[in-house]
């Protein structure tokens, strides 16, 4: 395995089922460390999964765990192919992307970058009684 590879926070999950959610695959890679950022790839015309994502975790360990762990498994009938990526580029479209978002794919994601941990501590600051954290997650209450 190249060394490079292991640096970044980022892993392709391929060969997923087309009726998981975003919370879905959360749930599954979540087991191997705190999920910072996944970018579900979905058809620009249905909005359907393509079957394949790209996932952040907030510690570069996770990612050497979740590769190790989660390649090959089966997961409804479906094998899963999950590597990990050298360099996360911004997808096409980022207009359709939240500032937040944006703003981790630009800066970076992972140990290099603190836009995680100054993300969620600001909001957690600002509006205390309107978020709700689960899982190192930072979530606007409906």
């Amino acid at each position: 395995m190249n060394q490079m590879n292991r640096k970044s926070s980022w892993i392709f999950i391929g060969g997923l089922p087309f009726g998981l959610s975003e919370g879905d695959i959360i749930c599954i890679f979540s087991q191997y460390g705190e999920v910072a950022n996944i970018n579900l790839v979905r058809d620009k015309v249905t909005g359907k999964c393509k079957g394949f994502c790209f996932l952040c975790y907030e510690d570069q360990r996770s990612t050497n765990l979740a590769v190790d762990n989660l390649n090959s498994i089966k997961v409804c009938g479906r094998t899963l192919r999950v590597d990990h990526v050298e360099q996360y580029k911004i997808p096409k479209n980022p207009d359709k992307l939240d500032e937040d978002a944006l703003r981790i794919l630009q800066e970076g994601c992972g140990p290099e970058s603190l836009i995680i941990k100054t993300l969620v501590n600001s909001d957690v600051q600002e509006n205390p009684p309107a978020l709700e954290t689960r899982k190192g997650l930072t979530f606007k209450k409906p």
